[in-house]
Formats: structure tokens, sequence, C-alpha cells
């Protein structure tokens, strides 16, 4: 699928994610069905189908409609997520998946305020997809001058072990990509 809630300057998926509001976007639709796709993963083996690369709670129709043929063959399914979750989302998708891994990008309102979103949203989606036991993972894309502090990061760390301490958490380094080429981390656009 194309497209995001978010606008991330620093956005490594962005020819996918940013291509219905960035013209230098790419990436463009090729219409395919579901039973397409997962006719595709049973002829080559595939045990798992993703939706990543966008924002697939975007979606999460289209999603359930692939997952709901892909798991009568055994394919496990999941999610890679900005984590932007209503409970009604979660709820509805939940028979669907196996595992959710959710980007959390920074533990300050005011750079999820940057991207558009909400940060205590996702911290509610962790929470709840834990509750429901939901294999979770997530990530953290440290970004030079954005969400790179102790304190921050600190902040993240002690969140997850109060969800729990059995949530893998990656951190990952930046690299310049779309409007933040800089390699230091700084945008060439305004944030």
């Amino acid at each position: 699928m194309l497209g995001c809630d978010y606008h991330c300057e620093y956005c490594q998926n962005w020819i996918s994610s940013q291509t219905l509001r960035d013209q230098e976007a790419v990436a463009g639709p090729e219409p395919v069905t579901a039973e397409r796709i997962v006719s595709i993963a049973v002829e080559g083996g595939i045990p798992v189908l993703t939706s990543t690369y966008n924002e697939p709670l975007i979606t999460t129709e289209w999603a359930v409609e692939i997952f709901s043929l892909a798991r009568r063959h055994g394919i496990r399914c999941g999610y890679v997520s900005n984590g932007n979750a209503t409970p009604e989302v979660l709820e509805y998708l939940h028979p669907h998946i196996n595992f959710f891994k959710i980007d959390l990008k920074s533990f300050r309102q005011k750079n999820y305020q940057r991207l558009g979103g909400s940060l205590q949203r996702v911290l509610e989606t962790i929470a709840a997809l834990h509750g429901m036991g939901v294999w979770l993972e997530v990530v953290t894309l440290v970004v030079p001058g954005f969400n790179d502090s102790p304190d921050e990061l600190g902040g993240i760390a002690g969140f997850l072990a109060s969800v729990s301490p059995d949530i893998p958490w990656h951190v990952t380094a930046f690299h310049p990509d779309y409007r933040m080429t800089d390699p230091r981390g700084l945008p060439h656009a305004r944030w």
C-alpha cells in the first residue's frame, strides 16, 4: 500500500510512504488482489506476510482481507507501524495478526507534533498490544538533535520496561534520507 499519516523529515521509506503527498516520491500504485498476493506467498512457500513501508494502519481493511486468506494457509501475518492506532482498529485487527512492530519515534509530545502524531496514542497502542498477547517489538531510530538525548532514550527504556521487560527494543542508527540529508541529521528543510 501507499501513504502514511505522519510526515517525518527523516523518513527512510518515503518513496512509498510519502507518494500521495510528495511528487518526488516515485512509487506508484500497481493494482493487485488479495487472492493474488496470497497465491504468490503460497506458491513461493512464504511463511510470513507483513504490511510495512507505508503506514498499514491507514489501510487495515485491506490488510485484514489479505491476512484472512493467508492465515488459512498457515501464513503468519503482522504489521510494521508507527503505532498511531485506535482501540477499535486494534480489536478489529487482533484476530488476523501474529506480531506487531512499532516505531517509537520519540518520547516527547512536541516531537510527535512535528511528525503529525500523538505520543500518548502510541504508548497506549504499545500497552494494548502487549495486553492482547500479540508478539510486540519496538524500534527507535535515533535521529541526531531530535530524539538522541540520554533523558529521552532513558524515558523510552523505562516506559517499555514498565509495560514488560520482555519487549524487544531495537535502537537503530540514523542515516541521511528524504529531507534530512545532512550527515549530522540536520534537516535541509524546516521542521
